[in-house]
């Protein structure tokens, strides 16, 4: 645990003061712009896929581009600006732009219920599959000469994240006496229906949550792998505050302490990354934080 102190310790003593100020303000600029005018439920209430890419490009890219702008300028001109990090960072928004956009409707059963349960089970997995085929690509064409974003163990040690999890049950036990946060979670409640008109077996259930957990593969690879691990040959330790800004607006559709508590955690799991070059640490805060979640919400919608 003390390493990981000793990661943060140095990152906030090298970083511009003025620049962590700045973005964070634009950070809480783009949340409260959220949460007032509504923009997650203005975005996916339309109908049209393309409407979505756009419009979620728009968030995402300013969102990733701007505080790489402000790096920039601050850092005058040291940065090292080429094509290919400019045409990473114009990439970048628009891989997750398509995640977050598609929806997903397989025929795989006559009855809707079970239709409705098994695409729920392949859609985190099939996302998985298409974004890390993207980032398969780029890694090939750009990095293949480094591990693939961050799917090394060298430099991993289980036990500061398993601390890390301890010390985050009280606030998720705290967190799950919310209504913003019951309303939520657990996720299993998206399978409620099925449960409602047929019989769910606890392995129904159990894949459910394995499903809804490779979506945190997906997101670590994606944030904590491409977005750091990819830009560190041009941007150094300033790679991390746009990689947590970005990450801040994935949460735009989830409880507003969730949200505001995404950027400082993006900028852990980023200082924690760029120290050890391995996303299996974040992965599991993350994946095991996810599930913990599933299990307050599970217990405090039981007990309200």
């Amino acid at each position: 645990m003390q390493v990981i102190i000793n990661y943060l310790k140095g990152y906030f003593y090298e970083t511009n003061k003025q620049v962590l100020i700045l973005v964070s303000i634009f950070t809480a600029t783009l949340v409260v712009s959220n949460y007032y005018f509504g923009i997650n439920e203005f975005i996916q209430n339309k109908s049209s896929l393309a409407v979505k890419l756009i419009l979620w490009y728009a968030v995402f890219g300013v969102a990733f581009a701007l505080p790489h702008l402000v790096l920039h300028i601050y850092r005058k001109g040291k940065m090292t600006i080429s094509p290919v990090f400019l045409f990473l960072i114009l990439l970048a928004p628009a891989i997750f732009s398509v995640k977050n956009s598609l929806t997903i409707s397989f025929i795989i059963s006559p009855d809707k219920n079970w239709d409705h349960y098994w695409n729920h089970i392949l859609y985190w997995p099939l996302l998985l599959v298409i974004v890390t085929a993207l980032l398969l690509l780029i890694w090939r064409i750009f990095d293949k000469e480094e591990p693939f974003y961050g799917l090394t163990k060298k430099n991993f040690k289980l036990k500061p994240y398993l601390l890390m999890l301890i010390i985050m049950i009280p606030f998720i036990a705290a967190a799950s006496t919310q209504t913003d946060f019951l309303i939520t979670y657990p996720k299993l409640k998206a399978i409620a229906e099925v449960a409602n008109e047929k019989k769910i077996d606890w392995w129904h259930q159990l894949l459910f949550e394995l499903s809804y957990g490779s979506d945190f593969f997906t997101t670590e690879l994606f944030f904590r792998g491409f977005l750091i691990l990819a830009f560190i040959k041009w941007a150094g330790r300033d790679t991390i505050l746009p990689m947590a800004v970005f990450y801040c607006t994935i949460h735009f559709g989830k409880p507003l302490g969730e949200c505001i508590s995404s950027y400082f955690g993006g900028i852990l799991l980023g200082v924690i990354v760029y120290n050890t070059r391995s996303i299996w640490g974040g992965l599991i805060v993350h994946l095991g934080i996810a599930w913990l979640m599933e299990v307050g919400g599970y217990i405090g919608n039981m007990i309200k």
